[in-house]
């Protein structure tokens, strides 16, 4: 997160995933100003990475650079443009799960 906030990524958000799922420990998620800078936040952060000595990353999106997703093993990296964040919303899904209640004796359920 420090290397995105020092390449002046927007509203970085750290969410952590361990006690929600066993796909990643943490999702971050942050957002360039234009395709360009979402292209030079991933590439920095792909080159601070191998700096300290993690090289398997797969990584997506780069050709248009409107969503870059970056898998780091325990940490999966979102990075978009903002209309694109805006849209695709995916924090709401992670940072908030609905809370379901089974009414007794209907079988149905209530958000």
């Amino acid at each position: 997160m420090e290397t995105l906030d020092a390449e002046k990524a927007e509203n970085i958000l750290c969410i952590p995933l361990s006690d929600n799922t066993a796909l990643a420990d943490y999702m971050v998620i942050a957002s360039g100003t234009s395709s360009r800078h979402v292209n030079g936040l991933a590439r920095k952060l792909q080159e601070k990475l191998h700096l300290n000595g993690i090289k398997n990353i797969n990584t997506e999106g780069m050709a248009q650079c409107d969503w870059v997703v970056m898998d780091v093993g325990d940490v999966i990296v979102h990075l978009f443009r903002p209309e694109v964040r805006e849209f695709y919303n995916i924090e709401k899904m992670w940072c908030h799960p609905p809370q379901y209640v089974c009414i007794e004796n209907t079988g149905k359920i209530q958000a």
